[in-house]
């Protein structure tokens, strides 16, 4: 969100010597800090050998990645990845491990990443999700930002690397 006014006293807001957008007005403390966006991802292992990727609405077609999704106001995270994998696939997860948090610097997001097992049919919300593809773990590949760092450890992890 971009701020031109404090929204304490009214003031116009400027850049402060610590690249952080302030009030001008020296009575007043306010500060845009501009701190990041708290989300959580599953490294979703649905049936023990396959990892599930979903295509979000409005991405190119060949993109697909982790579920993700928005920690909400009072909720743990624990609660909300699961809550963000029966959302966006239907189906009910187990959390197996937290596997560590990880900066998305493009959209000022910091991304906790479970890994969480799956089972059944997967019914996707067609207002969030476009696409899904179920990938064997032997053959998924990452991407270089994110959860793809994530989802690359896990990899190496889970192939003895």
């Amino acid at each position: 969100m971009k701020f031109n006014y404090c929204p304490t006293c009214t003031a116009p807001l400027a850049i402060n010597e610590e690249n952080y957008l302030g009030c001008t007005n020296r009575e007043c403390t306010f500060v845009h800090y501009q701190n990041p966006t708290p989300v959580v991802g599953a490294i979703v292992e649905h049936d023990d050998d396959t990892i599930v990727l979903v295509q979000n609405v409005g991405w190119p077609p060949t993109w697909y990645a982790l579920v993700t999704g928005f920690l909400e106001k009072h909720e743990h995270p624990d609660e909300a990845v699961l809550r963000e994998v029966k959302e966006e696939t239907g189906l009910d997860g187990e959390i197996v491990s937290f596997r560590g948090h990880y900066t998305f610097e493009r959209m000022n997001q910091i991304i906790m990443i479970y890994h969480v097992k799956a089972s059944g049919p997967i019914n996707i919300d067609k207002t969030e999700i476009a696409d899904y593809k179920i990938v064997p773990i032997a053959k998924a590949k990452s991407w270089p930002q994110a959860t793809g760092i994530a989802l690359q450890e896990w990899l190496e992890e889970r192939r003895g690397f």
